[in-house]
């Protein structure tokens, strides 16, 4: 059954460095926080969509190899699938300390709608106007089977004509996107 889904397009984003489809097509200094490796990564799309910067860094990176992925693809019927180890816990971290300060106690409600792993697919659902499935799943490692499982299945019941799938992963730090068009 899993034979008949084929990868047509990939993009990877971890170590300061961008790759779609095995070349490199943008990189950065390995010194810098990832804050600032996504802005530059950003400017280098030469987009205009202010709502990246509202975003946490989960959501940057998705956000991120989303739009260099889906540069010049057909969009109609695409649907969204997911996954990564941590959910929302960096930004979970971060709400929790801004709760915790008493000094300056001020939960803000930009960061408080970060905490759902989920909100990263809506970005790239309302960038892209994907109005089709989507699904977001935490594993210890990508799960694999399970996405290209849910993908065929996808493409089987006609629910989609092609996939996004990806493995989107970001805490303190440490990030990897790792996206397949399926």
């Amino acid at each position: 059954m899993l034979e008949k889904i084929t990868i047509q397009k990939s993009c990877t984003i971890e170590q300061h460095r961008i790759v779609v489809d095995d070349m490199l097509v943008w990189s950065s200094a390995t010194d810098m926080p990832f804050s600032d490796f996504a802005k530059d990564a950003f400017h280098h799309l030469d987009i205009d969509y202010p709502k990246f910067y509202k975003m946490d860094a989960l959501s940057k990176l998705a956000f991120l190899a989303a739009e260099y992925i889906l540069r010049g693809e057909d969009k109609d019927e695409l649907a969204l699938v997911l996954a990564n180890k941590s959910g929302s816990l960096d930004t979970d971290i971060k709400h929790q300390e801004s709760i915790q300060d008493t000094e300056n106690y001020y939960p803000r409600p930009a960061t408080f709608v970060y905490t759902l792993a989920n909100i990263c697919a809506g970005e790239i659902s309302i960038r892209h106007g994907l109005q089709t499935e989507n699904a977001f799943f935490i594993a210890e490692e990508f799960p694999e089977e399970t996405i290209f499982a849910y993908a065929d299945y996808l493409l089987q019941s006609n629910k989609a004509k092609r996939v996004l799938c990806g493995w989107v992963e970001y805490f303190q730090e440490d990030y990897r996107a790792l996206f397949y068009i399926f």
